[in-house]
């Protein structure tokens, strides 16, 4: 039996993906909470019994790290909603499926980036 042109994945198969991505969702999640108390501690920091310069010093590293973790919260807070995504294709049976070329995105690549919803043959022309 030739399974080259399957055109969605089974049940089994879906249940796999909808582990794999609770398991990022919530290591995600946990992740994106702990910098946000990490960001809401360094709020209140304990530096101001320090001297002048080096008070102006830790002001501007604070500053940079807080940016950082900003950011890093952003970028983690559009993963999870791109994982969440994921779950609602799988629901609705969509999941794996190229959105561009209709076709079965292959295993490997969606364990590897599971919130994809492109071949790497239509990323890689999108790209370009």
């Amino acid at each position: 039996m030739v399974q080259e042109e399957k055109k969605r994945y089974s049940e089994e198969e879906l249940k796999e993906f909808e582990e794999l991505i609770s398991q990022k969702l919530d290591a995600t999640r946990s992740e994106l909470n702990y910098i946000k108390e990490t960001l809401s501690k360094r709020n209140d920091s304990g530096t101001d019994n320090t001297s002048g310069n080096s008070k102006l010093l830790e002001d501007g590293a604070d500053t940079s790290e807080r940016e950082n973790l900003s950011q890093l919260a952003a970028r983690l807070q559009k993963f999870i909603q791109q994982l969440e995504a994921a779950m609602v294709r799988i629901k609705n049976g969509t999941y794996g499926i190229c959105k561009d070329t209709g076709k079965l995105i292959p295993k490997e690549r969606l364990r590897a980036v599971p919130h994809t919803q492109q071949t790497i043959e239509a990323k890689l022309r999108q790209a370009n």
